[in-house]
């Protein structure tokens, strides 16, 4: 019965201090977490740190949950700004840059060409700035409108529309000038 409540009135009952409601909200979103957590720090064990570290503190943070917005669009924000601590606690961007050289794994078989580019795409993704890049993800990867991703993200929604225009910008003269990453 519980599985079939939507995540909304899971998210309130778990607010409330409900184990079971919890329990299936962690079940269903544990992947979704995971996944953004992957394509933000670009590293599997990172994400699974990450996903670790977020479904743990999820029961502390439950009780923030107010309802002023979807519980995905709090979940995406818990999950970000876990990874952006994350990235701080690392101090470098090196560990993101290598998840993007390893993207052969999580690309299907298929044409090699495709796999270049798709490689290519991932490595230049990671040499965005990290508002550029969470952007990215949100709005290319996890197909999120701008609107949602500006709420995940903290910002207007035009500033997203911006972010979304400098990324294309730059991943353009990247491709213009014909930028190679390292394998």
């Amino acid at each position: 019965m519980r599985m079939t409540a939507d995540d909304d009135t899971l998210a309130r009952q778990a607010s409330n201090g409900d184990r079971d409601a919890f329990a299936a909200l962690l079940e269903r979103h544990y992947d979704r977490i995971w996944r953004i957590g992957l394509r933000l720090l670009g590293n599997a064990d990172d994400a699974a740190d990450l996903t670790q570290e977020v479904c743990v503190s999820l029961a502390g943070k439950m009780a923030s949950y107010r309802g002023d917005s979807r519980f995905t669009t709090w979940l995406y924000r818990v999950v970000v700004n876990a990874a952006r601590d994350a990235m701080r606690r690392h101090a470098t961007r090196r560990r993101a840059n290598e998840g993007y050289a390893d993207v052969s794994a999580l690309v299907e078989a298929g044409d090699a060409a495709r796999q270049s580019e798709v490689r290519w795409l991932y490595e230049a993704l990671g040499a965005l700035k990290d508002d550029l890049r969470e952007t990215a993800v949100l709005v290319l990867q996890e197909e999120l409108s701008h609107a949602e991703t500006g709420a995940i993200l903290g910002v207007k929604e035009a500033t997203v529309s911006w972010r979304m225009h400098e990324v294309r910008k730059k991943l353009k003269g990247l491709a213009e000038a014909g930028e190679e990453f390292s394998p």
